[in-house]
């Protein structure tokens, strides 16, 4: 045929569609608050939690109170101005209904309403109205209660006077339902919203920020508050590690920008470094982050060459050298900030990385002048890093030099797939030569590669890295990876788009799993971003269930994947009717052909993706896990011991 093309269909004026007021919102939620997952669900909390943040900003808020209701709706308080309900006049509809319903409105638009404010993009508390099932809005202001309820984003009643208040009495009260027709996770995290509460304290010097949460009996609350601002949040950090000196604090204003940094150099061998703009965590860094280690390279290597520390003969510190062992906040206020995408993963604001930079060199630079033997101790573990640095590269070049082939002699024996497409190709790190047995030959070899482990890897967190490349399986590790480690490290030379963890479901196997997921925290955190690093979930029991149906009794083997699972099955059916075939205690008590049909189909299987919420936590989290100090950990087992299932 001439011409193949379907003329059944005629594309006209009619099929464009356009999407009034807030539809948009509900037929594309991803484009606004990044999806309808745990992490979207939250982040509609946090849009009407920065709404009063950027209150506390303007020095009209001193309250924040946040309150999840056992039907998890959600009521957001605060003590700030309230939001306008005159009549707006370029709609003709009261303020507060137009920044309830409209995209792009607010007061942060160079109207003069907010010097600086996180939600400069105008879509926050408007998209989380639209993907409600309802929200009620509650101003105090004029000495009166002004209320206004909305269903999906469309209001339901007009803007009413409901009751009086005095007239000093201010504030904004929202609450909203999640729409559970949108979101795929309907249940709040107690842990999620405290950790990011506890963090807008921190940044937000003097507010009271409370939590309660109505569900469990009896209910919770914590209550944040912190007057030393990122000052506080250093030590929070560094709570389990030990500490050089005490924090170096760095509060100016710069220009148009107001910089406030904390400073402080630990035992540790990693760099924990955290970037915020107007309260905005962004993880991907920035102009502000930038700004922050160049200062502190910089101001290093200028103390040590002035001291003597460093000859004219040797080479300067790298920014590596320099910040081994860092923890520091930057938190930047900016009249207008450029952020990457909706969900400001990045600050692009070129002038802050000068404005910081210079508030940095000054504050800095006069402590290490007043505090020469704390400044000496840094120049000495900047050297120490130095010198472990060559030797880390040394044994990182022997590691690149290895060819795949090589590989395979190493204890950690590497059962390549034929395909060479990285996109297709996944590889299964596997706990032990007799579970890599297994899983070699349950494996489909055209796109799955096994790399078995002997033993457990180097806890890399109270490591150097030139100890750590020293190990033949970390050695193993990288070469298969083909990414190369650290500062060099590249993901455009992955082998596999997809790493899974597999180990086994024993008190054993979480341990060798928590060191292998420390090492790609400290040292491949890019691949964790990425979304390449997952766990696998082998089952736990093998069982046989009898059901009645039609009248007649048929049993059926099944696979179980953990205790919760059992005990639903045992509510379900019974005791009586439930028979427990086997318990896996280890991935090589099962035959290749379980493995595969268990946990190796990508059709059938299971497997979590690795993400990181909260890069801060995280830190603290490997910290405390993995970390030099005991008192931290014990009491972390001791609170949980409770929660655990063990083999007797």
């Amino acid at each position: 045929m001439a011409n193949a093309r379907n003329q059944d269909f005629v594309y006209g004026a009619d099929q464009i569609q356009v999407l009034e007021g807030l539809e948009a919102v509900r037929r594309r939620p991803g484009m606004y608050i990044g999806g309808t997952d745990a992490k979207a669900l939250h982040h509609m909390v946090f849009e009407v939690v920065d709404n009063a943040i950027d209150e506390a900003m303007q020095g009209r808020c001193d309250q924040i109170s946040i309150t999840i209701h056992k039907d998890e709706s959600v009521t957001v308080s605060d003590n700030g101005a309230g939001i306008p309900v005159d009549i707006q006049r370029q709609t003709g509809l009261p303020a507060v209904t137009v920044v309830m319903t409209k995209l792009h409105a607010g007061g942060k638009f160079g109207g003069g309403g907010y010097k600086v404010s996180g939600g400069l993009h105008g879509v926050g508390v408007s998209a989380v109205n639209a993907l409600s099932t309802w929200m009620e809005t509650t101003v105090r202001r004029n000495g009166k209660v002004y209320r206004q309820r909305f269903e999906r984003g469309v209001p339901v009643t007009d803007v009413e006077v409901v009751g009086k208040c005095s007239p000093d009495e201010t504030g904004t009260t929202q609450t909203f339902l999640r729409d559970d027709t949108i979101f795929q996770v309907l249940e709040y995290s107690w842990s999620t919203l405290a950790t990011r509460l506890r963090e807008m304290a921190f940044l937000t010097r003097g507010v009271d920020i409370r939590l309660m949460d109505e569900r469990p009996e009896p209910p919770r609350e914590v209550n944040f508050h912190f007057e030393g601002g990122v000052k506080s949040f250093v030590r929070y950090l560094n709570r389990n590690r030990t500490v050089i000196h005490p924090p170096i604090y760095v509060d100016m204003e710069v220009e148009t920008t107001q910089v406030e940094a904390a400073i402080q150099y630990t035992d540790s061998y990693a760099e924990s470094v955290f970037a915020f703009a107007n309260t905005i965590n962004t993880p991907d860094g920035g102009s502000h982050l930038t700004g922050l280690r160049t200062a502190v390279t910089r101001l290093i290597n200028d103390y040590a060459r002035k001291q003597g520390f460093l000859k004219e003969s040797e080479p300067n510190f790298t920014g590596d050298d320099t910040r081994q062992g860092m923890t520091a906040i930057v938190s930047v206020k900016v009249l207008e900030p450029q952020f990457e995408g909706q969900n400001k993963l990045k600050l692009l604001n070129n002038e802050v990385r000068y404005h910081v930079e210079n508030a940095i060199v000054e504050s800095m630079g006069q402590w290490l002048e007043e505090n020469p033997r704390d400044a000496r101790q840094i120049i000495e573990k900047s050297r120490t890093a130095y010198r472990a640095r060559e030797a880390a590269r040394k044994a990182r070049d022997l590691v690149i030099r290895k060819s795949a082939l090589e590989s395979l002699t190493l204890p950690g024996k590497l059962a390549d797939c034929s395909s060479r497409d990285p996109s297709e190709c996944e590889m299964y790190i596997v706990e032990g030569d007799s579970a890599g047995g297994t899983a070699k030959q349950g494996r489909d070899r055209r796109f799955q590669a096994i790399l078995p482990l002997r033993g457990k890897i180097l806890n890399i967190e109270k490591t150097s890295l030139d100890k750590a490349l020293a190990n033949k399986e970390i050695q193993a590790l990288i070469t298969a990876l083909g990414t190369n480690i650290g500062e060099n490290f590249d993901l455009s030379g992955l082998r596999y788009h997809r790493v899974i963890l597999m180990t086994d479901a024993d008190v054993d196997g979480a341990h060798i799993r928590t060191l292998l997921l420390t090492f790609f925290f400290r040292y491949m955190e890019e691949l964790i971003d990425k979304g390449h690093l997952y766990i696998a979930q082998p089952p736990l029991y093998r069982v046989t269930l009898t059901r009645e149906e039609n009248g007649k009794r048929k049993r059926s083997s099944e696979y179980v994947y953990d205790d919760k699972a059992l005990d639903d099955l045992r509510k379900e059916l019974g005791d009586e009717n439930i028979r427990i075939d086997q318990r896996y205690k280890g991935l090589g008590e099962m035959n290749h052909e379980q493995l595969w049909d268990t946990t190796m189909n990508p059709e059938k299987r299971t497997v979590l993706r690795v993400s990181i919420e909260d890069a801060a936590e995280a830190d603290q989290t490997f910290d405390m896990l993995m970390g030099s100090a005991v008192p931290p950990r014990r009491r972390f087992i001791q609170t949980h011991a409770n929660q655990a299932r063990l083999d007797i």
